[in-house]
């Protein structure tokens, strides 16, 4: 980065600024975060075509939503910093206005309401604020000193639990955590003092026993019972978690070979395509595949921090910093969840599981990191 600067910083004039500036800088590129999501991608759709019992179509029904996550990864980076931060005031009242939307005319599926749908297209406006969010929180500590007082912390807590409420009632108790874990981590970045986070989880403790008498339903609860004790209830609720942990521990070191998988193969593995393709990749690659999954999640996490360290302004620092730990956070879930050791809450395991919405959202997000990398340096046109 420092050759970069230096070039940067040569006498002529802007076309020869242009000349002299590499090509990845003036796309607005950061290389090595790009090829590891390449690779990622890449090793997603490899496990997706066993996942899905060797459906070609499938394969390139995701392909095609990564061709448009990758374009929208490349028009996000191309935004300049400071554009973000004067748009972001007008993209959370949209946000939260799509929210309350899907409220009143929102599609339901399997017993939850969480989608719009204009002229034919469907989306789920949670995922945006999955990108909104960060922006936000950033965007209102960015013009304030930091480490943020208490008043400040307060209206960040009302900014990232309103949304979070609303798609809470959807009900998508999943990805209400996530979207308030994404605001809260951008609390973390800005220096907040320890004695907040010891209170938080005090509060959290305290909670505990009111939020399951009175505020989970009663298939969140069964949730958490069945993976205290899958075993109670063998061919209902804790049919996936035993079927996802046979298969992780039946692939052992080398795993059965690509497409060989039993529990994957006979469809005893339910939702493998999805949130449960980890055990699909545990199963026929074995624990070395799992191991490069988790080097290439582990270089993408890196990548994201490098950033973010190395951002100009608080700003940058602060988004770069959330969406790195909300990306973790995202691998920690779903992992966690398909091992037994977290409830079953829906999460689908970052650019390998399938689906379009959440992919869109997370490469968009990597082009705000992009953006972040590139923020001084090249010509925004």
């Amino acid at each position: 980065m420092g050759d970069y600067v230096r070039r940067l910083e040569l006498p002529g004039d802007s076309s020869d600024l242009s000349r002299r500036t590499p090509l990845a800088l003036r796309l607005h590129i950061d290389i090595p975060l790009l090829l590891l999501l390449l690779a990622l991608t890449g090793f997603g759709l490899v496990v997706l075509y066993s996942a899905s019992g060797k459906q070609l179509g499938a394969v390139v029904r995701q392909g095609q939503y990564f061709l448009l996550a990758y374009g929208v990864m490349f028009a996000a980076a191309q935004v300049d910093l400071q554009r973000y931060q004067r748009w972001t005031p007008w993209l959370y009242p949209l946000g939260v206005a799509l929210l309350v939307a899907v409220m009143f005319v929102g599609v339901g599926a399997k017993g939850a309401q969480r989608w719009l749908e204009v002229a034919g297209f469907r989306f789920q406006p949670s995922e945006i604020l999955k990108l909104v969010m960060p922006l936000t929180v950033a965007w209102y500590l960015a013009s304030r000193p930091l480490p943020p007082r208490f008043k400040y912390v307060l209206a960040c807590l009302v900014l990232v639990g309103l949304p979070s409420a609303l798609i809470l009632l959807q009900p998508d108790l999943g990805t209400a955590l996530l979207i308030a874990a994404s605001g809260l981590f951008v609390l973390f970045m800005a220096g907040i003092g320890w004695r907040y986070l010891f209170g938080a989880v005090v509060l959290a403790v305290l909670s505990a026993w009111p939020a399951w008498m009175y505020g989970l339903k009663d298939y969140q609860k069964q949730r958490i019972l069945t993976l205290l004790n899958p075993e109670s209830d063998k061919l209902g609720a804790g049919w996936n978690i035993i079927q996802s942990k046979t298969a992780i521990g039946s692939g052992g070191w080398e795993g059965k070979g690509w497409l060989n998988g039993t529990q994957s193969q006979l469809d005893f593995l339910p939702e493998s395509h999805t949130d449960f393709i980890i055990a699909v990749l545990a199963e026929e690659f074995g624990l070395r595949g799992v191991l490069v999954l988790l080097a290439l999640y582990l270089l993408i996490i890196l990548r994201g921090f490098w950033i973010g360290v190395n951002a100009g302004s608080n700003f940058g620092r602060m988004v770069a910093g959330s969406l790195t730990l909300t990306f973790f956070v995202y691998i920690f879930v779903n992992m966690g969840m398909v091992a037994g050791l977290l409830p079953v809450v829906g999460v689908p395991l970052p650019l390998v599981s399938a689906g379009g919405t959440s992919v869109v959202t997370l490469m968009a997000g990597f082009g705000v990191l992009m953006a972040v990398a590139t923020a001084d340096t090249g010509s925004r046109r």
